[in-house]
């Protein structure tokens, strides 16, 4: 039979307390008589006459010594034994909440927490648990919330495949090259929808990988105007840069700042549909700046705190019809913090919006 960690504390503290005593014992009655013996000499030879009683005088001693500690064992060990007892009892009783909390947590209760020790060590294992479970805690509530709006948003693309398979087999309907590609564009979101939602579990539980490079940012960005300056339409916005010719080097992964801008620049095409989009770079302490600057159709004070939430929309201008799976901006808000930086947004409804980030300079 194992011994329990109380037991071994108590015996390891007795184990300790026996061996200090025996050894205090054993040398004090190897060397106590012989020390008392030549003391008697030094008062012999300073004119004391002891020579009669000297047997007496070692007898009494050695009497006076072996009660004096018989009494110190007894009290002694009556006291190490208490004391061992009491501290044993005193971490195993912190031992068992921890064990009954961390039970309490195992089974589901996320908000179970460690209670806060005087023993320092036990302490700072209280705190480490605790930080453990406020971010197991935070992740659980992340998953649940995806995990509603995810049913929340697969139900309508699945709902309108549903319907047109459902009247294609009853024959309300029959089979047309416009059917198919209405199908083919609810598959292609669906497929959208999945791909964003697995960058961003990933991305919010901080497994998105990030390779960290010292980077010039503006061959990218001449890349992204020309790219999308040849999918706007004529009569639609114009697409400017203003940036230095020379742009200090910034410390980002570049294929994820790049998905940042891609989805910004998207945004921005979306829903401008007259005027400019403009990309404007500059510095500012140990930061460069980039914003996206659009004449759009913007967004209303109100809804601002909210534009970097899942699968939000303004308004019905904004709805999953237009193409976007409402969370790519909380993608680009995640990327950029990712890398050290910070995304902000301005708008004015009716005017236009202005999403900026900064990216820390190398």
């Amino acid at each position: 039979m194992k011994m329990g960690l109380r037991g071994r504390l108590f015996f390891s503290h007795l184990v300790v307390m026996i061996v200090g005593v025996a050894s205090l014992v054993s040398i004090s009655k190897i060397s106590s008589p012989h020390l008392f013996v030549l003391h008697l000499e030094r008062l012999e030879n300073r004119g004391f006459d002891l020579i009669n009683i000297r047997t007496e005088l070692v007898t009494g001693f050695e009497f006076a010594w072996r009660r004096s500690t018989i009494w110190s064992v007894l009290v002694g060990t009556t006291a190490a034994g208490g004391l061992s007892y009491w501290v044993s009892k005193r971490i195993m009783q912190r031992l068992t909440e921890m064990e009954q909390i961390t039970q309490k947590f195992a089974a589901g209760q996320m908000d179970a927490r460690l209670p806060v020790s005087d023993i320092p060590e036990l302490s700072g294992l209280s705190a480490s648990f605790n930080r453990m479970a406020a971010s197991l805690e935070g992740v659980e509530a992340r998953r649940r919330e995806v995990i509603g709006d995810m049913t929340h948003e697969l139900r309508t693309p699945l709902t309108v495949v549903r319907g047109y398979l459902e009247e294609l087999a009853d024959g309300e309907i029959e089979a047309s090259p416009e059917i198919y590609r209405r199908l083919a564009k609810e598959t292609r979101r669906l497929e959208r929808l999945v791909n964003d939602l697995q960058e961003l579990s990933k991305a919010e539980a901080g497994y998105l990988p990030i390779n960290i490079q010292r980077v010039n940012l503006r061959p990218l960005l001449e890349s992204l105007v020309k790219k999308f300056t040849d999918q706007l339409l004529e009569d639609g916005p114009v697409l400017l840069l203003k940036c230095p010719s020379i742009l200090p080097f910034v410390l980002a992964d570049i294929d994820r700042t790049e998905q940042v801008l891609v989805n910004l620049l998207g945004n921005a095409v979306r829903y401008t549909n007259e005027g400019s989009i403009t990309i404007s770079v500059g510095t500012e302490a140990s930061q460069l700046w980039i914003a996206v600057v659009d004449t759009g159709i913007g967004i209303a004070p109100e809804n601002l705190p909210h534009v970097f939430e899942r699968f939000w929309r303004a308004d019905q201008s904004r709805d999953r019809h237009s193409g976007g799976t409402g969370i790519g901006l909380t993608i680009s808000r995640r990327l950029i913090e990712l890398q050290g930086g910070q995304i902000q947004v301005e708008s004015e409804l009716g005017v236009g919006s202005t999403f900026r980030f900064f990216l820390p300079l190398a």
